[in-house]
């Protein structure tokens, strides 16, 4: 079963890789980050609500700390897809992806101002390394001929911070309901967010339009498939392992800029990319501000 458990932890770092890459092709299409980020979003909605219906009991969806939290957490991944398609949109789907990865950094500043976890002269060494790593990534000292944009950086860090507000959201929700009503509220919350700032004819295009299969690859691969298999396998993968399995998915979107995006990577970004995956690697082993292990449902 641990095998198995792993093996769907690092099948989800797979498909969350592939969506970056995916999410890169259909922008390049003409198509816009929020309307991609809001079919991987709704594709996921109708994922995990078949889940809820398959899997009712324990829901707690008659608790309101369970809605409260969900809510937090939906708003984490809302952000989360958003900012990072525009961080693709705006620089490379492996510039994007890595910043993203940094997520656990934003999780170590979080637990250190809520004092969730001790600050240490090492912990903040290593934080150090990966702002070093985003710097050389990312060329900010050469912004204007690097092909990342300020807008493409920030985002791609706001995407990293926005998935920690999902862990932190998540993690407090847990004990009180399923994953899959967690993550039924957050999708939902998502949805009706993302809408807003989309293109409403753009949105309905998409149904009649060639690229419609990309669109549903993007929810299943993205979000519907891969937030199931990732709770799941989460039940009896141990935290160091899945925090090393996880760097998968900066791989592989970075193997799939480079191969089918015709993406390129100076000497120095690469440099940067490896500090940044090593340590926020290290770093995950080390913390303890993980993901709350999801109730058996």
């Amino acid at each position: 079963m641990k095998n198995a458990s792993t093996a769907f932890v690092a099948l989800t770092a797979l498909f969350w890789g592939l969506s970056g890459g995916i999410g890169g092709i259909l922008m390049s299409d003409g198509w816009d980050a929020f309307v991609v980020s809001w079919y991987r979003g709704a594709i996921g909605l109708l994922f995990v609500l078949v889940w809820l219906m398959l899997r009712p009991g324990g829901s707690g969806l008659t608790n309101y700390r369970l809605w409260f939290w969900s809510v937090i957490a939906g708003l984490g991944v809302a952000g989360n897809f958003a900012f990072y398609f525009v961080s693709i949109e705006e620089g490379s789907v492996s510039v994007a992806a890595t910043l993203m990865y940094s997520a656990p950094v934003f999780v170590y500043l979080v637990s250190f101002t809520l004092k969730l976890e001790k600050s240490t002269p090492r912990k903040w060494a290593a934080i150090a390394v990966v702002m070093l790593g985003i710097v050389l990534l990312t060329q900010v000292y050469d912004i204007g001929t690097s092909g990342v944009t300020l807008t493409g950086v920030g985002a791609g860090l706001l995407a990293g911070l926005s998935y920690a507000i999902f862990i932190f959201g998540f993690k407090y929700a847990a004990p009180h309901g399923s994953p899959q009503a967690i993550l039924s509220i957050a999708f939902a919350v998502l949805v009706t967010i993302l809408i807003w700032p989309s293109d409403g004819s753009e949105v309905i295009a998409v149904l009649s339009a060639p690229d419609w299969m990309l669109f549903a690859v993007l929810g299943v691969l993205g979000a519907g498939l891969s937030f199931i298999l990732y709770i799941v396998g989460l039940n009896h993968t141990a935290p160091a392992v899945a925090s090393i399995v996880a760097m998968v998915e900066p791989v592989t979107a970075s193997i799939f800029g480079v191969l089918i995006l015709s993406e390129t990577l100076a000497g120095l970004q690469i440099v940067g990319m490896a500090l940044i995956l090593v340590t926020v690697t290290v770093l995950s082993v080390k913390s303890d501000t993980r993901l709350a292990e999801p109730s058996e449902s």
